[in-house]
């Protein structure tokens, strides 16, 4: 039995229900959250009751990206020793902390080292045998949507707020599965102005499959489940491999090269490197309240102008 830092999972009736369990920190993303992930997955694979796996959150939203008060606000005696990871390794925070270091040389392939492990952990789900469905209640932004959009099914809050407003200042997409999901046109509206959808815009964009108010949420993601539980697991197993060779096909592992370097790259740019001066001055909330405001969309809001 896994001690799960960042999620908790549990099974019956033929569903497996992995949970994100970070709700004081908004479900942030931190390391051990996209290894847990794949563990998680590969339990819910390997089991034979298991037909279908849920993705939900805890607390007031299912993720708001990754956890990047220690990192944005430059805290190094917030670092925690390396644990599992080598001292020195792309894994160890310390080793990625001085490599955001404004005045050291950045190395771009020890970042992507980092981030292609994370990207990694959230691609279990589109390449787990068994669907995934994911449930956003609150909010998914960032780092968070990774995990919403590597799901097979979306069921989503209808005043949710999904999206990727880091695509104005420090990051890119690690998933690159953007275009893949809404096609190039929505996704370039949405990622040219770092932009949300509410959960019924969402259902609209071709982005979430159904969208509920927050007291019929719940039941209108457990009708989901229970009816691809009654399929037989090689059937599920079948129909996923079929339709995600289209998105492989289309060249999705390449995209995802790119998208994680240029996400390095985002974050040892002059407009990075100020964004997290800033919030080592001012706080990352206040970091990016600075960034948002202007766009009108700070905090609940999905205000595109």
């Amino acid at each position: 039995m896994n001690d799960w830092k960042t999620l908790t999972y549990s099974t019956a009736e033929r569903i497996a229900r992995i949970t994100l369990n970070r709700p004081a920190r908004g479900n942030g993303i931190t390391p051990d959250m996209p290894r847990e992930l794949a563990l998680a997955v590969e339990r819910a694979n390997l089991d034979p009751n298991v037909h279908v796996i849920a993705l939900a959150g805890n607390g007031k939203g299912f993720c708001g990206g990754y956890d990047l008060v220690m990192s944005a606000e430059a805290r190094m005696g917030d670092l925690e020793p390396a644990g599992e990871s080598i001292p020195g390794s792309p894994l160890d925070p310390f080793t990625v902390f001085e490599n955001h270091d404004p005045s050291k040389t950045w190395d771009p392939m020890l970042d992507y080292q980092m981030m292609h492990r994370n990207v990694r952990g959230f691609m279990s789900l589109f390449h787990s045998d068994k669907p995934v469905v994911c449930k956003v209640h609150g909010f998914c932004v960032a780092g968070g949507t990774d995990m919403a959009l590597c799901s097979d099914l979306l069921v989503i809050e209808d005043t949710a707020k999904i999206g990727y407003p880091p695509a104005r200042v420090w990051g890119v997409p690690t998933t690159a599965v953007w275009a893949h999901r809404i096609g190039i046109e929505k996704a370039k509206r949405l990622l040219f102005t770092g932009d949300c959808l509410s959960g019924t815009e969402a259902v609209a964009w071709g982005l979430a499959c159904e969208a509920a108010p927050r007291e019929q949420l719940d039941a209108r993601f457990e009708v989901l489940l229970e009816r691809i539980a009654r399929m037989p697991v090689n059937q599920l197993v079948m129909m996923k491999l079929l339709i995600n060779q289209t998105v492989m096909g289309a060249g999705l592992s390449t995209t995802q090269v790119l998208g994680t370097v240029f996400d390095g790259i985002a974050r040892h740019t002059r407009e990075g490197y100020a964004f997290q001066r800033r919030a080592a001055e001012a706080g990352f909330k206040e970091a990016v309240r600075e960034r948002d405001e202007p766009f009108g969309d700070f905090g609940a809001s999905t205000f595109k102008g």
